[in-house]
């Protein structure tokens, strides 16, 4: 399954269908039809194997994928949820209506302990541009019921459209109320931009100890992991109101991993070897418990996560992926000018500045992990800048900018997640140079829940905004960020929520931030 960086897939049908010819997502397929388990014929259940709910992602003009997976005990240590090692058969529906009078397709799938019993039904058939509702039936059990919806025709000229995106939730740090919040709006799609779990063993103050109690390392304690995350009624309750598009950061492995290499200062995971095993078991764990296609079932410590998705004529997201690809975070302050060094690798790079140049949609859509602009954290003429982000990779950055400048690139956004705080900046191609050209906008998203209540500001954002003149608004609460864009103007609302200690915190605006089609760069904030 495993292709060079440049030759990988975009998610779109003409894509998948291409894939499905060529034989590497025939081989998936294959690989799922061969379980060695036995069938169990008529499955029965002491508890409710729908306990993890439903999910739909990956939306297409002709169809959606379907999720969810068995796991009537899925805090077992064992990692298999309660399930005996046998494939069950499984059986979903979707329909035009919530009541299911108008089922529209039909069909069964194969839940098998090579997967942890999670099911990925790749529906097609659909109209675009039509909200559906979905349930899956196991024996004489029916799940929850979700909603989810199609990506417009290609083309398709769009009046509007209002997605939401969010990142970082750490169950032992707070409440998933921001997530209520989110079921509750109107939007065609969510992006999770990473850290969905985190791997450590924190224990919080709020009664929401991480299971199990310690770092996770093998696939049985993942699977745990998201066992315990995915019970949360209010993450359930995001999850079965909207399509997602998700990607992983970094805490689904481990904090700060870049490429094969471990961070530094976990000496348990320094031998190359051990480290990518561990990859490898993280990722199985989150393709089974994420609402993904099958060509990006990982093969190893390998998973195709970068894709893109279009919304009619008027946006084109482009998911990237700053963690398989990148090199090593820097020693030595010099090598961030290094050229050779990169947070993309060569091939996802050419792909999305090709995929940017030759799309024709109004909005061109990046979304990204860690931030890209740059942030001096330190208040006066000494600059720190972190090693993490796209600042430790700042000749990368530069190309990226210089690609997007050089390739005419209309309208470019960047969605990103992992600070836990919220910032609306310029993209300049000289950061240093206020009068430089700025060539799109940087988005950052706070935290759902890491980090604590937070607050609407902290000593590091008032020493952001004054080192750092590009950046135009700054809030560290927690909450999510939604767009609402058209063909003329995209506006991002910041939403926030006062705590996340405590359960029931209203939800509200902070502030909302206005980007023109034509006119790089912020035009307002209110």
């Amino acid at each position: 399954m495993s292709r060079p960086a440049a030759q990988r897939p975009t998610y779109d049908r003409r894509n998948v269908l291409a894939m499905m010819g060529s034989g590497t997502l025939a081989a998936v397929v294959a690989a799922v039809a061969s379980s060695p388990s036995p069938a169990w014929a008529n499955p029965r259940f002491t508890d409710n194997p729908f306990s993890l709910g439903v999910a739909s992602g990956e939306p297409l003009p002709d169809g959606v994928l379907l999720w969810t997976r068995l796991a009537p005990n899925p805090l077992e240590p064992d990692g298999r949820g309660g399930m005996p090692d046998k494939n069950v058969p499984v059986n979903w529906q979707i329909a035009e209506d919530p009541s299911f009078k108008r089922v529209v397709r039909a069909g069964a799938e194969r839940a098998t302990p090579e997967l942890g019993h999670s099911i990925h039904a790749e529906v097609n058939g659909l109209r675009p541009g039509r909200q559906y509702w979905y349930r899956f039936r196991v024996g004489q059990e029916i799940s929850p019921v979700g909603r989810t919806k199609t990506a417009p025709a290609p083309g398709q000229a769009l009046a509007s459209t209002t997605f939401a995106f969010g990142s970082c939730q750490n169950y032992p740090a707070g409440f998933f109320t921001a997530h209520r919040h989110l079921a509750q709006e109107d939007l065609d799609l969510v992006i999770h931009l990473g850290d969905y779990i985190y791997e450590g063993g924190g224990n919080g103050h709020i009664g929401r100890a991480h299971v199990p109690d310690a770092e996770i390392y093998s696939l049985a304690d993942y699977r745990v992991r998201y066992g315990q995350y995915k019970q949360d009624p209010d993450l359930q309750a995001a999850h079965a109101a909207f399509p997602w598009l998700v990607t992983l950061d970094d805490h689904e492995v481990e904090n700060n991993w870049a490429g094969s290499i471990s961070q530094p200062d976990n000496e348990a995971d320094q031998q190359k070897a051990v480290f990518l095993q561990r990859r490898a078991d993280a990722f199985q764990a989150f393709y089974e418990n994420q609402p993904l296609r099958l060509v990006s079932r990982p093969n190893g410590p390998d998973m195709q996560l970068y894709r893109r998705l279009a919304l009619g004529d008027l946006a084109e997201i482009n998911m990237v992926d700053t963690r398989q690809y990148r090199d090593d975070q820097i020693t030595n302050e010099a090598d961030r000018a290094n050229p050779e060094r990169s947070m993309l690798g060569a091939g996802q790079e050419q792909w999305l500045l090709n995929g940017m140049a030759n799309s024709t949609a109004t909005w061109n859509i990046m979304g990204n992990q860690v931030f890209v602009m740059q942030a001096d954290h330190t208040a006066g003429p000494e600059e720190r800048l972190a090693r993490d982000t796209w600042d430790g990779y700042a000749a990368a950055r530069q190309r990226l900018f210089n690609g997007v400048r050089d390739r005419d690139v209309d309208n470019f956004v960047i969605l990103t997640g992992d600070a836990h705080r919220s910032v609306a900046a310029n993209m300049k191609i000289n950061f240093d140079d206020l009068s430089s050209p700025t060539i799109g906008t940087e988005f950052l998203g706070t935290s759902l829940s890491s980090g604590g209540d937070g607050a609407p500001m902290d000593e590091l954002g008032k020493i952001w905004l004054q080192e750092n003149p590009h950046m135009k608004f700054h809030n560290a609460q927690r909450g999510y960020v939604r767009c609402h864009v058209t063909p003329t103007t995209w506006r991002t609302d910041y939403r926030v929520v006062p705590y996340v200690t405590r359960t029931g915190a209203p939800i509200q605006t902070a502030a909302s931030v206005y980007v023109e089609a034509g006119a790089p760069g912020i035009a307002q904030v209110e």
